[in-house]
């Protein structure tokens, strides 16, 4: 997203796509009358049988979810409407059920771009329920309810014809009391999903209040009890969801689930703001045959288990592409947050080929996967043919010869136009992949684009960055050439505003990055406390310590990481780039040390036999104790960037260090208000012990 030409606050047609989907909401309410009538019951327990899900169907349907036999999820109603040859069907009411089918899954994935893990164990409970609303000659449609150690998940399957017309979802999340939740907030569906979080009651969400997911419910008052994020994997073929207060709920407090409609007509009013001027009252066209997207409640005992959960990959449809050996993650050099201001160089340094070869060259000597093309290489709405200054074939030409790969920036709107030539030229060129951006949609339109241009990138091996990008939802498992998703207030908003604080640097870690990668874009080398901050578009900085900045590389998870600072920056900090130019992008194992939203994080992640440690605190300085029994066995060398003595007031003071340490060691981190630490242990090859110092 690029705040320049931020869209504006109204949006023609608005107003009626929100009406209409709170419209459907009601609409498929199911009578209190109903509800009294008898049902079946059927129950799901996790593996470790502390999680259950009771299914009952009857007049309506109706699940809630409990842990440790403690209601999570109270009795809540879900059911779909659906428009077919038959007419129109409330799936979820009068329902018979035809027959059910339970199975336990223990089995495991490897992912093919690991952000967590290269392993994961896939263990859970699961029933299918095969159901009929007695329509004659409507066909069937069936219930999937699954309970993981970490979560529970339901989705509806259909089997109504041919096609179907999805008229509207009935899905909600009731609670016992109204409890709290951080949540990002929008009000018209039309959003880059770049919220600040918020702590509002689940209530709260009325009005033209929407929440974005995941969304983050502390179930009562304890600030480290148990936790529910709510969310969705598999959207595909369909709008993505939002939460508002479940005004259906009578005593009790609860979620919704609303959607945006069809979008009919469209207006471009920029080159990157398409507006949906004209919507249908209906949510998706589709197939008749199929499954809809999951509706997943991640479920943590504490803050710290939300960091290890992976619950939406899990869900999430599986790979669709067969040779993946040229999908590489990896780090990159980034050419707009720093806005190409180089210094010391023998050229004028801007949007032409002798700077971005030095972008090449510096990418090379550093090891670094690629380098970006942004905004400006080429006409915004051409996107095969680049401006004269930049010569792309000569720089991919370069690139190639010293290992360094090209990926280019575009609006969405000319790929979506002419995706076959666009592609098709950035092919031709011999660039790797592509940073597409400004979709700020998730109606079924644009999630169809998201995965139209998946698939065709993963035909001419390009991979993808998604900017401007609704939250990921599953699509990067189906697709592992899609390395990153946006859709999160990251360190760019630096630029023109104050928001990107310690705070929010540490509550993403539980909620945003539930969803999947998360490219928030570190690696600020110029650092100031908040006291010191200022927004400078030109010569941006970041707010707290050049140790919080480093430890965003073991704590965000993005396999295609940025370096957003200028290379000339990062020449003058050789103690930075000896950590930035050695972090992976993608991890074998994750150990989640330590964490509260809002406050701290602590993670350990393992790639082959290195270990990386971050940490991060907000405003707050405070002493964390890492407890290094996840080692191996064996002596290691600790090597750590940490803040240094005076990065209360300065935050670019930092501290390297090195000594031995085994798996018996607990290591004090001590972190400065808006601090951070990072480290990197390995089996000791080379790294001499000492330490030394430096504030530039």
């Amino acid at each position: 997203m690029r705040q320049r030409i931020m869209p504006g606050s109204g949006r023609t047609g608005t107003a009626a796509c929100i009406a209409a989907v709170l419209g459907a909401l009601v609409m498929g309410a199911v009578p209190a009358a109903a509800q009294r009538s008898a049902a079946r019951q059927y129950t799901v327990r996790s593996p470790d049988g502390l999680t259950e899900v009771t299914v009952a169907l009857g007049d309506s349907v109706t699940y809630a979810v409990s842990r440790r036999g403690r209601p999570l999820i109270a009795t809540s109603p879900i059911a779909l409407t659906v428009d077919g040859t038959n007419g129109r069907r409330v799936l979820g009411r009068g329902v018979v059920v035809r027959g059910s089918r339970a199975t336990r899954v223990d089995t495991t994935l490897r992912p093919v771009v690991p952000t967590k893990s290269d392993v994961i164990f896939d263990r859970h409970g699961e029933i299918h329920l095969d159901l009929s609303d007695g329509v004659r000659g409507g066909g069937g449609f069936a219930l999937e309810v699954r309970a993981y150690d970490t979560g529970v998940a339901w989705r509806w399957v259909l089997d109504v014809g041919d096609s179907a017309v999805v008229a509207s979802e009935r899905a909600t999340f009731r609670f016992t009391a109204a409890h709290h939740a951080r949540v990002g907030l929008d009000s018209t569906m039309m959003t880059h999903y770049e919220p600040q979080y918020r702590r509002l009651r689940v209530d709260s969400l009325r009005g033209k209040l929407l929440g974005l997911m995941p969304l983050l419910v502390s179930i009562g008052d304890s600030a480290g009890g148990p936790k529910v994020a709510i969310t969705e994997s598999g959207l595909e073929g369909y709008p993505g969801m939002y939460l508002v207060t479940d005004t259906t709920a009578g005593g009790s407090a609860g979620l919704a689930g609303v959607f945006p409609a069809f979008a009919l007509e469209e207006h471009a009013r920029t080159d990157r703001d398409l507006d949906v001027v004209r919507r249908a009252p209906y949510l998706a066209r589709t197939s008749g045959r199929r499954a809809l997207p999951w509706r997943a409640i991640l479920i943590a005992d504490d803050d710290r288990a939300l960091l290890e959960n992976q619950l939406v990959y899990e869900l999430a449809p599986a790979q669709r592409v067969g040779d993946v050996s040229w999908v590489k993650p990896g780090l990159v050099s980034w050419d707009w947050w720093n806005a190409l201001n180089l210094r010391g160089v023998p050229f004028r340094a801007g949007i032409n080929t002798a700077t971005y070869r030095y972008y090449i060259d510096f990418a090379a000597r550093h090891h670094l996967a690629y380098i970006i093309l942004d905004e400006g290489w080429s006409p915004a709405e051409d996107v095969t043919r680049a401006v004269p200054a930049v010569d792309v074939a000569a720089l991919v030409q370069h690139g190639d010869s010293v290992g360094v790969g090209i990926v280019l920036w575009a609006l969405w709107t000319p790929v979506d136009r002419d995706m076959t030539r666009v592609f098709d030229q950035w092919r031709a060129w011999g660039v790797k992949g592509a940073k597409i951006d400004f979709m700020q949609r998730d109606d079924q339109r644009v999630v169809d684009f998201y995965w139209r241009a998946a698939r065709e990138a993963a035909e001419r091996h390009l991979t993808l960055d998604f900017h401007g990008a609704h939250k990921p939802a599953g699509l990067n498992r189906a697709y592992p050439n899609v390395l990153s998703f946006e859709g999160v207030r990251g360190m760019e908003h630096n630029k023109w505003s104050e928001t990107i604080t310690p705070e929010h640097d540490v509550t993403l870690p539980f909620t945003r990055m539930l969803a999947g990668p998360m490219d928030f874009t570190p690696g600020a080398m110029s650092n100031a406390q908040p006291g010191q901050f200022r927004a400078i578009f030109e010569h941006p900085m970041s707010q707290g310590t050049r140790a919080h900045q480093l430890a965003m590389y073991v704590v965000y998870e993005s396999p295609l990481q940025m370096l957003a600072d200028a290379p000339t920056e990062y020449e003058r900090e050789p103690d930075m780039m000896a950590f930035l130019e050695r972090v992976p992008t993608v991890w074998s194992e994750t150990r989640a040390l330590g964490g509260r939203v809002g406050e701290y994080v602590m993670i350990a992640r393992r790639r082959g036999t290195d270990w990386y440690l971050g940490a991060m605190t907000n405003g707050e300085a405070r002493t964390l104790t890492a407890d290094l029994s996840f080692l191996g066995a064996g002596a290691y060398t600790l090597e750590s960037w940490s803040d240094g003595p005076n990065a209360d007031r300065n935050g670019t003071d930092y501290q390297m260090a090195s000594r031995r340490v085994t798996r018996h060691d607990q290591v004090k981190l001590r972190l400065a208000p808006g601090g951070g630490y990072a480290a990197r242990i390995r089996l000791p090859q080379a790294t001499p012990e000492g330490a030394r110092t430096g504030t530039p």
